[in-house]
């Protein structure tokens, strides 16, 4: 049989059927989101591209909405409104990320497709895509980045948070791909996409945002790491068998076996020309 893609793999655990395992992965992965939204002043960021009174807005690979959940428990202001499109290959991330948007946010168009073949431009005040590209397959990367920038109006809004490749979501999953699955494709990380907007005539400005996450607990971390496989037939003690990634995860373990994950996203952002 031959090995799913990266992408295939995102797209069969983003459903009904992986609930469980996505949930399992918040309990760790949610600290992405905080440390986003308390990495800059979005409330004003948001004010200062309203146009005609609202913000049009579009979230990228949106996943279960966990950006904007994290933006409202943050408190961010009623106004002004922000109508969000919704775009993810995924219908049931779109349906996920619908369910949590309350005001300012409220749910406009659909876009049921991946980033490389949307096509709107100068639509959006505001684009944003949160820890959500790193299934983009690097060699369709340029083409996507381009469309999310060509989507944004003159002086619109870009942005852009991801992992670098030294970072826990980039090193895992290449150990693990090196062990357990060597013919997938290889996560998407900061750099590669710091190269496409420069590509599509981009200058980002680029904020690194350093954390840790972890847990003592097996079941935590193994629901944790399987979902940053897509991988849920891979159990935490496989894992940690000889090779690349046993390697890895010795690394991230202390004398009591508690784990500790080192997170490094590039916040990238910038203004539409």
């Amino acid at each position: 049989m031959t090995t799913p893609d990266t992408a295939r793999r995102s797209l069969d655990h983003w459903s009904e059927a992986g609930r469980t395992e996505m949930e399992a992965f918040y309990a760790l992965a949610t600290e992405d989101y905080r440390q986003l939204a308390d990495a800059r002043d979005w409330a004003a960021d948001l004010r200062d591209h309203t146009l005609d009174g609202r913000i049009r807005l579009l979230d990228v690979a949106c996943g279960s909405g966990k950006f904007p959940a994290a933006l409202l428990k943050k408190g961010l202001p009623s106004h002004p409104p922000v109508a969000v499109d919704l775009l993810d290959p995924s219908g049931f991330s779109i349906a996920e990320a619908r369910a949590v948007l309350r005001t300012p946010f409220a749910a406009a168009g659909e876009h049921e497709l991946f980033l490389q073949d949307f096509r709107a431009r100068g639509a959006y005040d505001v684009a944003w895509a949160t820890h959500a590209l790193y299934a983009l397959p690097p060699d369709q990367l340029d083409a996507g980045v381009a469309r999310m920038v060509a989507a944004l109006r003159p002086g619109g809004f870009g942005v852009i948070a991801q992992a670098c490749a030294r970072s826990h979501y980039l090193a895992f999953y290449e150990a693990y791909r090196a062990q357990f699955a060597p013919e997938v494709t290889p996560y998407t990380d900061a750099e590669g996409v710091d190269a496409a907007l420069r590509a599509a005539g981009v200058a980002p400005q680029t904020v690194p945002i350093h954390y840790t996450t972890g847990s003592a607990d097996r079941g935590v971390v193994e629901g944790f790491l399987q979902r940053c496989a897509f991988d849920s037939t891979v159990s935490l003690d496989a894992m940690e068998s000889d090779g690349p990634l046993g390697i890895y995860l010795a690394g991230c373990r202390d004398a009591d076996g508690a784990y500790t994950f080192t997170h490094e996203t590039h916040l990238m952002t910038w203004e539409s020309r």
